[in-house]
This record gives C-alpha cells, structure tokens and sequence, in this order.
C-alpha cells in the first residue's frame, strides 16, 4: 500500500502552483523537496528514482532495479560499510539492507524533512541498528577518512554543487580499493541538426528549471570519467543506461493512469501533457549513466 502524507494547506499549494507553472521561479534543492513531501508516484514505499526498466513491469519493481544495480556494479556485500548520499526516503537503504545484508549503512541527506521521515521509516522496520540516516552534505561530508568501503549515490549527484566536490568527498572517505557506484543525469551529447539542438535545450532546461541543477555540472557522458580520473579515480566506467530508463517509464505512465493520481492534483495537467509528446522528444536532452571507479588501494 502507498504510504499516506498529510493533504496540502493552501499556502503550501500556492507554492506548489508555482513552482510547477511559473517558469521564472527559482528554489533550491531542500525547498523543491520539502514541496514535494512524500507524495511520490510509487505504489509502495516512496522510491524516488526515475526506474530501471529492462525487466521490470511496474515503478516500484523498476526503482528497486535501479537500488539494485547499483548494488551489483559496487559488488555490495556482507563485510561492506556503505555511505549512501542523497538518500531521500531511504528506500535503497532498506532494499540493500534485506537484499544485500552490508554491514552497516550511513545515509547523508540535506533536507531535514526527508532525514526526519525516513528515520522513522527505518526505526518502525526494526532497522535503526543497520541504517544510520543523517543530516549533511555530500560535498562536505561528517564522514572520517577512509572509513567506509563503498558509496553511492542514486539519482542526485546533478544537484550536488558541484559534482566534482563530491568526487573528491568520496574520494577521501573510501578506504583503499573502495568503490563509488552513480546513477545520475546528464546532458546529452549536443546534435548536429539545428532543430535536434533546439529540442534538447528545451528538454534540459525543463528538468535544470524544476529540480536545481548547477551550471557546473552540465557536461556530458564524455567528460564524466575525466573528471572522476582527476580527483584519483581508477577503474572508470561509465555506462549510459537511458534506453532502460526514459522510454519505458514514458510508456508506463501512459498506459498506468493510477501513477499520475498519486501525484498532487497540480502536477497532473503538466504530466498529462508531457504524455502526448514522443517520448523521443520530451526526453531528447537527457542522458542518465551508470558509473563507477575505484580508489587506488
């Protein structure tokens, strides 16, 4: 059953109105989450991540894919110590933890909300022993050097200000031999055709406008491992994923009408809309990758 959260005063869906229609409006990352809340379009749970869809047939299956393909690239194991940032509700944290059976999970997150309600989350499974959610920032972690053995982060990296900062964080903190493990959105390679250009801003800039994404790190596929070799990386891949990832969930949420009304009233005319362009075109911009690399040990 999807997790319930309290209904909208009407300031905040003022807000919510403008964030959603009024394409001048400028908020950071904690106010466009706090927005948010916890009204996410899963079914169960409250995954946040856009899914992982080679084989999965509904959002939830293709989020838990994507928790668990980053688990597979990192290897992920029962002597692991895992630092998870950006981990919104903490969904991946307790699928790794049933799933993977780390040793233990830290979880960095800036928006105070979202650390309170997952929390909560994980004390009520019985998992508060295992997973250790805090308050904090990926490109400035409270985390000692070299203490954990793999980290990740699932579909926030673009947010972070910058990228690169949080290179060099989870460069510091990993012991010798580590593994970082990113699913993250890019911009895709610019085309050739003036039309195609046009396109692809329009599909960046719809997504930059909505969910901060800083200047910095709008750079595609081909500099991402340059710029993991240039804080110390080794052991480079990076992988773009978006055929497994845009089209499918385009095509899901077309033929599933019941994930649209799990998203607040205001936030369905827009996807509505969306729904009517080809998916080649909505999402013509955006590249999504996997990548990893390994600290030299």
């Amino acid at each position: 059953m999807p997790e319930s959260t309290a209904p909208m005063t009407l300031r905040e869906s003022l807000a919510f109105l403008d964030w959603v229609y009024n394409p001048f409006q400028s908020r950071d990352v904690i106010r466009v989450y706090d927005l948010l809340s916890t009204r996410t379009p899963s079914a169960r749970g409250l995954w946040l991540n856009l899914g992982y869809w080679r084989d999965a047939r509904t959002l939830d299956d293709a989020c838990a894919a994507m928790a668990g393909l980053l688990a597979e690239r990192a290897e992920m194991g029962p002597a692991d110590r895992v630092l998870d940032v950006g981990f919104g509700f903490a969904d991946q944290d307790i699928y790794w933890t049933k799933h993977y059976r780390p040793q233990s999970i830290v979880g960095l997150n800036i928006t105070a909300s979202q650390v309170a309600a997952a929390r909560t989350r994980v004390a009520k499974l019985g998992l508060a022993d295992r997973i250790d959610l805090r308050e904090g920032s990926a490109t400035a972690m409270p985390i000692p050097d070299a203490s954990v053995d793999i980290v990740t982060a699932l579909e926030c990296a673009f947010h972070f200000n910058t990228r690169e900062a949080f290179f060099a964080e989870a460069l510091r903190v990993l012991r010798p031999g580590g593994r970082l493990v990113v699913a993250d959105i890019l911009p895709m390679p610019v085309a050739q055709c003036w039309v195609e250009r046009q396109q692809q801003r329009l599909s960046w800039w719809a997504v930059a406008a909505k969910f901060p994404i800083p200047e910095a790190n709008r750079y595609t596929r081909a500099e991402y491992g340059p710029r993991l070799a240039a804080q110390g990386f080794t052991d480079i891949q990076v992988e773009s994923i978006r055929a497994d990832v845009y089209a499918p969930l385009h095509r899901h949420l077309a033929a599933d009408p019941a994930v649209a009304q799990r998203l607040h009233p205001l936030a369905r005319p827009p996807l509505r809309l969306a729904l009517k362009v080809s998916a080649q075109s909505i999402y013509s911009g955006l590249d999504y990758v996997l990548a990893s690399a390994r600290k030299p040990g």
